[in-house]
């Protein structure tokens, strides 16, 4: 039985993952904060981890690398979402989201390198349309997917000689926390609880495209009809996505 580690794994997409894998035959370990409501089984172990505590992250793989007989792919899905203007938001909060959003996947491919050069198996970075094209009033998280998508993509050259593919997929909105109002002060908050997006997809429906794209090994997975149209967009004129962007995000024509 193949092993998936995946990282928000109490999340709503963590979890239409895991059980999409799980439908496939795999084992789902998955890492979260807050494992409340995950329950282990033959196919299932959840792990109570902070992704930002680089000693406890090292210590929670080093366990789950001896305690599988293989680690196959590593989905990198832990993240926050930030909303407000940069002039608004300070230093301290525009870090906080690199240490979750970026620092935590870095830290957890380091902690993954080996192991998935033994299986010949499958990194995994969940990104974001703001991953490669700019978005209104999240400056903090669209450069820290931009960082995200930066690392994997230069990491995929490194590894590919060990047999090592590294994907990238980029949902647009995913409706796995719409209405939740924990927020914190400085904008921080749980992905998918933006009330600002556009054209929704539910965590079930985003986790099918990302599967059947790993399936088909390809490097790069829009994820839904935003995120294609914004990746065609981007690259036949970033003038037309920013005119588009603004007048759809944030109402300005």
């Amino acid at each position: 039985m193949k092993t998936a580690v995946i990282s928000g794994g109490n999340g709503g997409l963590g979890r239409a993952l895991a059980a999409g894998l799980e439908a496939k035959g795999w084992h789902c370990v998955l890492l979260d904060l807050n494992i409340d409501g995950l329950e282990p089984g033959e196919t299932r172990t959840p792990i109570q981890v902070d992704l930002t505590d680089a000693a406890a992250l090292r210590r929670a793989a080093v366990k789950l690398i001896a305690a599988r007989p293989s680690i196959d792919m590593v989905i990198y899905n832990a993240g926050v979402s930030q909303i407000g203007s940069f002039a608004e938001a300070d230093e301290t909060s525009h870090r906080r989201v690199f240490e979750i959003n970026y620092f935590a996947a870095v830290g957890m491919a380091r902690a993954f390198l080996s192991a998935l050069r033994q299986s010949g198996g499958i990194h995994l970075a969940i990104s974001s349309v703001a991953g490669f094209a700019p978005l209104h009033n999240r400056t903090a998280y669209a450069a820290s997917k931009h960082a995200l998508e930066g690392f994997f993509g230069s990491l995929r050259s490194e590894e590919t000689p060990y047999g090592v593919r590294t994907l990238i997929a980029a949902p647009s909105f995913v409706a796995t926390n719409i209405g939740n109002a924990d927020r914190s002060e400085d904008g921080i908050m749980r992905p998918g609880a933006a009330s600002d997006g556009v054209d929704y997809m539910s965590p079930e429906d985003a986790a099918a495209v990302i599967l059947r794209g790993v399936e088909k090994g390809r490097e790069f997975i829009p994820v839904g009809r935003v995120a294609t149209l914004a990746s065609l967009m981007m690259r036949a004129s970033p003038r037309l996505y920013q005119w588009a962007m603004r007048r759809n995000i944030s109402g300005q024509n």
